[in-house]
């Protein structure tokens, strides 16, 4: 994800009814960036001695506190330590527990894990064992973010298209090896971390295409909502997080014996799904230390598993942070793992918003050109508009012109729907959910 002072994987103002907060405290870098991750469990709430977060008694969760899922209560939740996420908005709260011990969503994007039951602030400090880290004073913002020139699509010169020649055909969804690409136009999928999946649905009046669901990398995600998505017609989009895992044991053989038994559920499958393994390795997830050639090693050696398992089915998407480390784009290609290894190529960007206001296009205006020359379908495996500083209803308006005229290969577009460190819901007024509501009606939308 694209990083800024308050972070996604951060609960958002999980306390303010009972602390009189304000929304997010900001943090220097120096603070330690994104925080840490603590071990087992699912996403907590942050507070006072982690990254920017919501006040409150806690930090991120540490090894031994006490987090839980969710992410933490919303606005109006209760969510003490160890409790259960008690915010509730017109369409309910989001579908808790875990498939298979798999992180449903309940179980919030780059969340601090800590053990411990559904709810608020975890009790421990900064990062936990499992896999903690801090940033260094990394600003992780596009670079007009971090104070320089504001990045336009006249800015980029994208190489020219050829889209009939380069996106491979479409098959039929539901055979093995089936690549997903729709006919025409995109795919819309949805984070569901804001009401349950059935009541979201129902107030957009379609099913959605993609369901993005976040798993750990001991969770079996090859059954459960998984297998229920695929029955009901829904591509999964499973996002495979390596918390804590040394990526060395993955190229070495040493944790084989979890890939091969993903692999063996994967197949038995039996229909064409998205597998993220590690998305955003090249930003602060840092998944592999940030070195680019392992992560590659370790991204072929499962890839390579899969295969000999018979697992074709997998369509394999690689979603790298709108930015690297120091905001640019000087090193994320290092991180491809090559033709033979990605299906689609992705991304996960975001508007900020606030004084960093950035139209769609201008999001993914730098990375854009990068996947492109590729020539595989593109997946924004994540994405939102801040409520704040612009017109989050025109932002959303803009996306469907955009991919037309600029971003023919985008072929998939994830919505990330929660209200955390900003508020990325589509119901955040009654204009941004009309224009949602007019993105999933929209033709393009409907392959």
């Amino acid at each position: 994800m694209d990083h800024h002072a308050c972070r996604k994987g951060l609960a958002v103002v999980a306390l303010l009814a009972l602390l009189g907060a304000a929304g997010c405290e900001q943090s220097s870098p120096s603070q330690g960036g994104q925080g840490g991750k603590g071990a087992g469990g699912q996403a907590g709430a942050a507070g006072a001695g982690g990254q920017a977060g919501a006040s409150g008694t806690g930090g991120q969760a540490g090894a031994g506190g006490s987090g839980g899922a969710g992410g933490g209560a919303r606005v109006g939740g209760a969510g003490g330590s160890g409790g259960t996420d008690a915010a509730a908005d017109l369409r309910g709260a989001p579908e808790a527990g875990r498939p298979e011990a798999g992180a449903d969503e309940a179980s919030v994007r780059d969340g601090a894990r800590a053990s411990g039951g559904a709810g608020g602030a975890g009790t421990g400090g900064a990062a936990g064992t499992g896999g903690g880290r801090s940033d260094g004073g990394s600003d992780m913002r596009p670079p007009n973010e971090a104070g320089g020139d504001t990045v336009g699509l006249a800015d980029v010169t994208l190489p020219p298209l050829d889209v009939a020649a380069d996106l491979p055909r479409p098959v039929d969804g539901g055979a093995p090896g089936g690549n997903l690409v729709p006919a025409q136009g995109a795919l819309l999928g949805m984070y569901f971390g804001n009401g349950t999946m059935s009541a979201t649905e129902t107030l957009l009046g379609r099913k959605v295409a993609i369901h993005l669901v976040y798993y750990a990398w001991e969770d079996n995600w090859t059954s459960g909502t998984t297998k229920s998505d695929l029955d009901a017609g829904r591509i999964p989009l499973v996002n495979w997080e390596p918390d804590g895992i040394d990526f060395n044991k993955i190229v070495d053989g040493s944790l084989d014996a979890t890939i091969n038994a993903r692999a063996t559920g994967a197949k038995a499958l039996g229909r064409p799904f998205f597998l993220d393994f590690a998305a955003e390795s090249n930003g602060d997830e840092a998944w592999s230390g940030n070195n680019a050639a392992l992560y590659v090693s370790a991204y072929r050696h499962i890839h390579d598993r899969f295969v000999a398992a018979g697992a074709t089915n997998v369509v394999w998407a690689w979603c790298p942070n709108v930015t690297d480390t120091d905001g640019t784009n000087k090193t994320t290609m290092d991180y491809y793992p090559g033709d033979d290894y990605v299906d689609w190529t992705g991304v996960d960007g975001y508007n900020w918003g606030g004084g960093d206001w950035q139209t769609f296009a201008q999001v993914f205006a730098r990375i854009y050109p990068l996947l492109a020359a590729k020539g595989k379908p593109i997946l924004v495996g994540e994405t939102s508009c801040s409520a704040k500083g612009g017109d989050k209803a025109a932002w959303i308006d803009a996306i469907v012109p955009t991919l037309t005229s600029s971003y023919p290969l985008i072929k998939g577009v994830v919505w990330f729907d929660i209200n955390k460190e900003e508020d990325w819901r589509i119901d955040s007024s009654a204009e941004t959910l009309a224009a949602f509501k007019r993105l999933a009606a929209d033709p393009y939308f409907n392959p």
